[in-house]
């Protein structure tokens, strides 16, 4: 056996398997899930209170000209770590800003911030878009250098020389704007397992991420919900609930 062959063989056993082994649709809520809000109030959460209320049974944030974001801040789930889990929730927001969900994620607490719900690692960008590449999904690296870590659409890793796209065509812009509900709410699901995160939108698959970078990939953290600094907004999530998948 030639050492081409022997090395072709190890890099193939060991590459992550993708989209021929996840289904275009959202798996069936695995057993154990438990809410992360009670619908009455933000017990088990943190965050500014001038922004962050409980309105009409829903978990609402809202910047305005009065009370605006000193800084991009977070509503912080104080309800344990992440690190292997299955995250559910629905949200919809506006389309003057944008909103995150922060997971495997860092509070941020030295003198540098500008306000005390600062949170930094890997984001599921929420808006209120449906024109690429600018929508929600796709993973952003909050308060790191990576930026936009991974697209709405591909399937991709991060390796220690950078990113590889080994496919992007999970779904494209018509069809996303088929998916996606405008100015109504649209449910997530973010399923990580080691290095390999899944994002779904409304049921189906909208992106593979596996992050085998040794040096910048998260493996556990908090949960958080973002405002983000800037334009007047507002954001509202629900049915919050996980479950986590360690073994």
């Amino acid at each position: 056996m030639t050492r081409w062959f022997v090395t072709a063989l190890t890099v193939l056993c060991s590459a992550p398997l993708f989209a021929a082994d996840a289904p275009a649709t959202v798996p069936a809520e695995p057993s154990g899930m438990r809410s992360l809000f009670n619908g009455t109030d933000l017990s088990g959460w943190d965050g500014d209170p001038r922004l962050w209320s409980v309105k009409e049974g829903v978990i609402h944030g809202e910047t305005t000209p009065e009370n605006v974001a000193m800084g991009n801040t977070f509503l912080i789930c104080q309800q344990g770590t992440l690190k292997d889990f299955d995250l559910r929730l629905s949200f919809r927001c506006n389309a003057t800003n944008n909103s995150g969900i922060q997971y495997r994620s860092k509070h941020i607490t030295d003198d540098k911030v500008r306000n005390k719900w600062v949170v930094r690692g890997y984001q599921h960008e929420l808006r209120n878009e449906i024109k690429f590449p600018n929508t929600s999904s796709f993973i952003y690296d909050e308060g790191g250098k990576r930026g936009r870590i991974c697209l709405v659409g591909e399937v991709a890793t991060w390796e220690t020389d950078g990113k590889k796209v080994v496919k992007s065509d999970l779904i494209n812009e018509e069809e996303f704007g088929k998916l996606f509900k405008l100015d109504d709410w649209n449910d997530v699901a973010i399923i990580a397992r080691g290095h390999r995160i899944q994002h779904y939108l409304n049921g189906q698959l909208i992106l593979d991420f596996t992050d085998n970078n040794p040096e910048l990939a998260l493996n556990e953290g908090i949960l958080a919900l973002q405002l983000h600094a800037g334009k007047p907004m507002w954001t509202e999530f629900k049915n919050i609930r996980i479950a986590d998948l360690a073994e």
